[in-house]
């Protein structure tokens, strides 16, 4: 099982808006590594799933319930998208600053390409992760 961060417009579409439709297709990535990232995802992967904009932090936690496939609205083969579904919302939302403070996530791809929408999270980072996101202390 492999781990990601998702990052999506909350003012868009939100990790509430995927709890109320309970599944989800995850579209619009066309930066070139982004779309490398999706076309690894596997099949009960988890994804971290962070605001961006104002809020910039983590909210929930969703799975990936299906292997990348073109996506269906676009006429483009290397565009792909998966389907993910909420799993559950943080207790304690992790925010970038946070993350930012703590220097073992200095070699992150969340700080090191802040760009970047589709974000792979190292198991050791994933570990951390949840650990602040169950709590208000840091790690």
């Amino acid at each position: 099982m492999a781990y990601w961060l998702l990052k999506t417009e909350p003012d868009n579409y939100s990790y509430f808006d995927l709890e109320r439709d309970g599944s989800t297709v995850w579209d619009g990535v066309n930066n070139a590594l982004a779309l490398k990232h999706l076309r690894t995802m596997q099949l009960r992967d988890l994804a971290l799933i962070y605001h961006t904009g104002k809020e910039r932090q983590i909210m929930g936690v969703a799975e990936i319930t299906s292997q990348p496939y073109p996506d269906p609205t676009l006429d483009d083969l290397k565009r792909v998208v998966v389907d993910v579904r909420p799993l559950q919302r943080v207790s304690q939302p992790v925010t970038l600053s946070q993350i930012k403070q703590i220097g073992k996530f200095a070699e992150f791809d969340l700080l090191r390409l802040p760009r970047l929408s589709v974000v792979p999270v190292p198991d050791i980072y994933w570990q951390y992760l949840m650990e602040l996101t169950s709590s208000s202390t840091s790690i």
